[in-house]
């Protein structure tokens, strides 16, 4: 409650635009849509990445600028070209450093593929859309407070740990008192409506495994 009497904004976190379908469409806003598939995970924006090639690229056209201005102007040529002429003169396409160099290039062009058709982010799970223009996410790690809170409500349970995925909950729990299987039953249960209620575009599936505490010797 703040100082004015008014509760305070949930914290959400509003991805990029997404464009509508192919039969212009927007993507629905209720849970049906998550089974249909159309609501999309959030897209990274890849700054660093793009960032970084970007520069290398800017740098290597400025220097051949460069080393061009000076030939034109009567200066000779810098070193490093004329090495890179007697390079290519005397190396074949066979010779180790030529495939080593290919192989170093098309590993890089294949990870800069891999970044801009992948979305990222994935330690951020989308939320069902209650409007068109708002898209919500939840952290994986926030997501696993909450259901481990909801773990450690269940009579039994000592401790609880409990991780998750992009599809899966995994829960692991320690029982001093009551039958295991009582517990599990009761975690299951538990577990199940708490992920039901962090209103996740797409429903997580669960695996819980109880054991009891080691005993000190």
């Amino acid at each position: 409650m703040s100082g004015d009497g008014t509760q305070p904004m949930p914290r959400l976190h509003k991805g990029p635009y997404e464009p509508p379908d192919a039969d212009g469409r927007e993507p629905a806003a209720d849970g049906d849509g998550a089974r249909r598939g159309r609501v999309r995970r959030f897209w990274s924006a890849r700054r660093v990445p793009a960032g970084v090639v970007s520069l290398l690229l800017l740098a290597g056209v400025l220097f051949l600028l460069y080393d061009l201005v000076s030939v034109r102007a009567g200066r000779p040529g810098m070193a490093w070209r004329h090495a890179l002429a007697r390079g290519l003169a005397t190396h074949t396409a066979g010779d180790a450093v030529v495939l080593a160099g290919a192989g170093l290039a098309a590993l890089l062009g294949l990870w800069l593929i891999v970044l801009a058709f992948t979305p990222g982010l994935r330690g951020l799970l989308p939320m069902r859309r209650a409007s068109p223009d708002v898209r919500a996410g939840l952290e994986r790690g926030a997501a696993g407070l909450v259901l481990r809170d909801r773990a450690m409500e269940v009579p039994g349970v000592q401790s609880a740990r409990i991780s998750v995925g992009r599809r899966k909950v995994r829960a692991r729990a320690r029982a001093h008192f009551r039958d295991l299987d009582e517990v599990r039953a009761d975690l299951d249960a538990a577990l199940g409506e708490g992920i039901q209620q962090l209103g996740l575009a797409r429903t997580l599936g669960l695996a819980v495994r109880v054991r009891r505490p080691k005993k000190k010797r």
